[in-house]
């Protein structure tokens, strides 16, 4: 199956708690890092205990991912630490860096690199999952992006589909969630790139579902599974 590719040195994963944009943001990192990218992803979900990128450290630093973590990740201190070397990677650093970014705290502190972005020219993911309650239509998942934009000061280039029930989920709830991820690229005048899933539903997924240059996205379980 394909994988998603992106254009920018600068890539920003971004989405609601719980839609799985962690899972994307780490899957992405690590399928540059394994072709031969020098990578960085850097972590400033900063509200805990929500699953964040430093869940999956192990994962990254095997794939030869360097992960910029902020000091309190994981533990019960609500500070926003934010990673080192962060601004000077982005202004032009020596490879690619993802930012994983949750909801709207992320997106404030984000924020303060916007100008920085902006120069260095991004791509920025917005990941959907229709199963969770406050994204559950595509005009609600809609909202939840353009707050993230307001609060970041950047705009969303792409959105990928994370539809997923957890542990629950089922390949016909994947394809189930087709046509919900069609509506959000619509409303927001924006491709869908990609419909991400989970690795242990290879074979049950039909390669013949996608359109208009969408691919499959089969990822590996890089946080807590959330149910």
């Amino acid at each position: 199956m394909d994988t998603l590719s992106t254009k920018n040195r600068v890539v920003v994963v971004c989405g609601h708690y719980g839609s799985g944009k962690t899972n994307v943001a780490v899957n992405l990192a690590v399928d540059a890092a394994e072709k031969g990218e020098t990578v960085y992803l850097a972590d400033v979900d900063i509200v805990n205990p929500y699953f964040r990128a430093a869940d999956a450290v192990s994962m990254l630093e095997d794939a030869g991912v360097t992960p910029l973590i902020p000091e309190f990740a994981n533990s019960n201190v609500d500070i926003p630490a934010l990673p080192p070397r962060l601004s000077s990677l982005i202004s032009g650093g020596d490879g690619r860096i993802f930012i994983d970014v949750g909801g709207d705290d992320g997106a404030v502190v984000l924020g303060r690199y916007a100008s920085l972005i902006k120069d260095a020219r991004y791509d920025m993911i917005c990941v959907v999952n229709m199963y969770r309650p406050l994204t559950a239509t595509p005009a609600d998942a809609v909202a939840v992006m353009r707050e993230i934009e307001g609060y970041s000061g950047l705009r969303c280039t792409g959105i990928v589909n994370n539809s997923s029930l957890g542990r629950e989920t089922s390949a016909e709830d994947f394809l189930r969630s087709f046509d919900y991820a069609k509506e959000c690229g619509r409303l927001a005048g924006l491709p869908v790139l990609a419909h991400a899933y989970m690795e242990r539903y290879t074979g049950q997924i039909d390669g013949g579902v996608c359109e208009d240059g969408e691919i499959l996205l089969p990822i590996r379980q890089a946080t807590k599974e959330l149910f």
